[in-house]
This record gives C-alpha cells, sequence and structure tokens, in this order.
C-alpha cells in the first residue's frame, strides 16, 4: 500500500478520527481483516460478521501495531469511524489506484476457471513487472479491494478476479479499480438460480467489458457464443482467443498426455510455439489461451509466453490437485467449488488421467441453481453414471437429487463417512475425483485421504 497519514485516511472514507488518534500517524500497510495479522504500519478493517464482530478485536489489533482501526463504531483504540466500513474500504481502494497511473489493470471473470486464469495471467505479467493479485478467490466486495491495496509505487500490473452475485457487481468493483485490459472466459451455468437464466449471466459478466477504456482492450472467448456478443458492448478493441479459425489467439495439435495434462502450439499473429501445461484436464487450454491473449497484449513474445504457461503449477488451493499416495492411490482434491459445466470437465479430467485405472467420485449436490436445481443435479448424477466409475459417494443434503440420475449411488451424510467408505473400498493404483460445492467442504475428504492441512 502507499503510505497514506490518517488525516487523509478519514478524508478519502470520509470518516471522523475518534480516540487518541494521530492525524499525521501514517498508515503503510498492510490492510488487515484479521487482527492476527496486523503488524507495524497495518490498519484494521473491523467487519461485523455473523459470529464475529472484529469491533471487538480492535485492542488486540493496535497492541500488535496496526496504527488504527477502520471500524463503525468507537473501539477502545485509535480509530476512523466511517457509516459503511466495507463501502469505506472500496472508497480506499479507488483512491490508492487514482494515486498510481503507471499500474495496469487487467480484470478476468466468468462462470468457470477465474481463478486458474488470474493465476497463470499473474505469472506472465510479473516477467515484465511487479505484480499484485489475490491469492485464492478474494473477488468479492472485500477480498478485491483488499487486493487492490496491497499495490504500492513499484507494482506495474495489477491482476483481478471479478465475480458476480447479482447484476451490477462487476461494475461495483470494476469501478474500485478501472480495467484497462478486461478477460471474459465463458458463460455458464454458475449461480443460475441467482441470475435466473444465462442470458442474464451474460449480462452480469458483460459489464466488465462495459468498463473498459476506448483505448482498452476486451480479451473475448470466440468459442462461447454468449462472450463473443459481449464485443458490441464495448468501445475498446477485442481480440479473441479460442480453438475457432477467427481467433487471433489460438491452440492447435491439441492433446493429453498420461496424466490428462494438455499439450499444444500456441499460435499468435506473430508466431508460434509449443506448450505442455503442468496443470490437469483438457479444460486448462481455454484458461491458458485468455492468459495468452492477455499478455500478447501487453507486448510478451510468444516464447516467453509459451515458457511461462509450460512452467506454471497450480497455485490456488483445491482446484485440480492431484496427489499420489505411497500405495499408488491418486487423489484429485477438485473441492473448491463446482457447476453443471466444472463438474463435466472434472469427470472428463478424471477419465483422461485414470488410462484403465479404477475410479471413484465424491460428490455433493449443486447449489445456487434455482427451480433448475433438481434437474441439473439429476443431469450431474446421469454423467457420473456414465463415467465407468467402480464407486459413486453423494455426501450431505440434497443427495437424492444426484441419485435421481445415479440410483446405485452410497449416500454418505457427512465428509467423515464418506472418507471411511473410501477407506474401506480403495486399493493400489485408484484413482479419486472429489468434486462439488465449497460450502459442503469436501476438501476435508482428501484431508482424510491423503492428510496434511485441508482447512
Amino acid at each position: 500500500m502507499i503510505p497514506l497519514p490518517l488525516g487523509r485516511v478519514a478524508e478519502i472514507t470520509a470518516g471522523a478520527l475518534m480516540g487518541l488518534t494521530d492525524p499525521r500517524a501514517v498508515v503503510r500497510g498492510p490492510v488487515v481483516i484479521d487482527s492476527r495479522a496486523a503488524e507495524p504500519g497495518s490498519l484494521f478493517v473491523a467487519l461485523k460478521g455473523e459470529r464475529v464482530d472484529g469491533h471487538d478485536y480492535a485492542v488486540q489489533a493496535c497492541e500488535s501495531g496496526a496504527v488504527a482501526v477502520l471500524a463503525a463504531r468507537p473501539v477502545e483504540a485509535p480509530a476512523v469511524i466511517v457509516g459503511d466500513v466495507v463501502g469505506a474500504l472500496a472508497e480506499l481502494a479507488r483512491a490508492v489506484v487514482a494515486e498510481l497511473p503507471a499500474l495496469t489493470v487487467v480484470g478476468v471473470t466468468g462462470s468457470a476457471g477465474k481463478t486458474s486464469t488470474k493465476d497463470l495471467l499473474a505469472r506472465l505479467t510479473a516477467r515484465i513487472g511487479p505484480t499484485v493479485s489475490p491469492v485464492g478467490s478474494y473477488n468479492n466486495e472485500i477480498g478485491h479491494p483488499l487486493t487492490v491495496l496491497k499495490a504500492d509505487a513499484e507494482t506495474r500490473y495489477l491482476v483481478l478476479e471479478l465475480s458476480a452475485r447479482d447484476l451490477g457487481h462487476i461494475a461495483y468493483l470494476a469501478g474500485i479499480a478501472p480495467p484497462r485490459i478486461g478477460v471474459v472466459l465463458n458463460v455458464g451455468t454458475a449461480h443460475l438460480g441467482v441470475f435466473g437464466g444465462k442470458d442474464v449471466i451474460a449480462r452480469a459478466k458483460g459489464e466488465l467489458v462495459e468498463a473498459l477504456p476506448k483505448d482498452g482492450v476486451a480479451v473475448l472467448n470466440g468459442d462461447d457464443p454468449l462472450v463473443a456478443g459481449m464485443a458490441e458492448r464495448t468501445e475498446a478493441r477485442v481480440t479473441w482467443f479460442g480453438r475457432g479459425a477467427g481467433a487471433h489467439i489460438r491452440a492447435l495439435d491439441e492433446r493429453l498426455d498420461e496424466r490428462g495434462r494438455a499439450a499444444f502450439t500456441l499460435r499468435t499473429p506473430t508466431g508460434a510455439a509449443p506448450v505442455r501445461l503442468r496443470l490437469y484436464g483438457a479444460h486448462a487450454v481455454a484458461n491458458a489461451l485468455a492468459a495468452a491473449a492477455a499478455a500478447y497484449e501487453l507486448g510478451l513474445p510468444v516464447a516467453t509466453i509459451a515458457d511461462e504457461l509450460s512452467q506454471a503449477e497450480p497455485r490456488s488451493r483445491w482446484r485440480m490437485e492431484v496427489t499420489d499416495r505411497a500405495d499408488g492411490v491418486t487423489v484429485i482434491n477438485d473441492a473448491y467449488n463446482a457447476n453443471p459445466d466444472s463438474m463435466r470437465a472434472a469427470f472428463a479430467a478424471l477419465d483422461a488421467m485414470a488410462a484403465g485405472r479404477r475410479t471413484f467420485a465424491v460428490v455433493a449436490a449443486l447449489r445456487e441453481l434455482g427451480e433448475d436445481g433438481p434437474e441439473l443435479n439429476e443431469g450431474v448424477g446421469r454423467l457420473a453414471a456414465g463415467a465407468g466409475l467402480a464407486g459413486l459417494l453423494v455426501v450431505g443434503e440434497n443427495a437424492g437429487e444426484i441419485m435421481a440420475g445415479a440410483p446405485d449411488a452410497i449416500h454418505a451424510p457427512d465428509v467423515a463417512a464418506a472418507a471411511a467408505e473410501l477407506a474401506e473400498r480403495l486399493r493400489p493404483g485408484d484413482v479419486v475425483l472429489i468434486k462439488g460445492p465449497r460450502a459442503a467442504g469436501l476438501e476435508r475428504v482428501a484431508e482424510r485421504l491423503i492428510g496434511g492441512d485441508a482447512r
């Protein structure tokens, strides 16, 4: 974060300095929402959640070195009191971006693949300048400004992931850190119940390209008709990625190795280079192309792009994490989140990786699908039933919706029961896919199967 006196923080956030607060005291960062992460020079943002109120930890944060607390009510510590803490956090981030004219902001959105694409792109931009990007999926009205506030005078690229919970949400996030390059991956069925239809999802995702300036670039997936239609919603120049002949950035000669990792020829307007991904699944190719297209627009040579894509390892947790146990069992932990589209991609990856070995899957009913939920979950069941599995475990509530399409599946009431069932059934050499909505907590099944920390 750029250094800001508390008086300036109060001015930006329309806040009032309370307590023994010195307006000349300087916040140098980081800006944190966990009092345990406070350190000398930091600003602690007191958020009130359903179970924990950050205001109760204000003193602890300041004892750890925080200069002050951004709070909604007086606390027993130096504070900037504001009417809306989340809104004030956004205003602070917006002001910091305005102070960094050399900064290039790149936004990434889509129904699936945002985090993986963001991770690849951040690796690429780091080759040409100091880069800030979120770890994991810090893509909402809290995580987004917190990531922005990590930028300082040295930062040249800010690679951000933008998620939409409703219409107007991406426009709001883009207003905090206005993007010059906007990447739209796809329009799928994630949060279908919230939006009510794919056309509405497309309207929401397209808010990113609407936020681009005339001299900006919209990086669009030419293989997705709903994304392609967004070209009419922006005055920015459009560059296409995909497999079609009309794409500026294309993948040719695609193939999968015995572990389900893709290799292809990356074709650009100025040349081509071979790519051999270390990421799992054919769906990773589209993410790699999107990252390559944005990097190409920033001036990276095709050889450099291909080399970086070929070296990239999975960065964010629980997204196609593959672990081989000592007994030869392979565990695929893709439990961060799920929707019908990502389910299909995950089962395709499982099939490619299994190479004739016995396969199992642990899934949970998908959420936020609205009135189409039962039908779509039944479709997931049919997908799994047709995958040639040796066993399918459905965890938690609404398991019946999936089992309507997979009547031979086993219902496990919780993750402990699922792990116990697998422990009884797995043999050396088997492959297990773990995939479900974040709220289901299926990563804990992976923890029990391979050990380690899966919090």
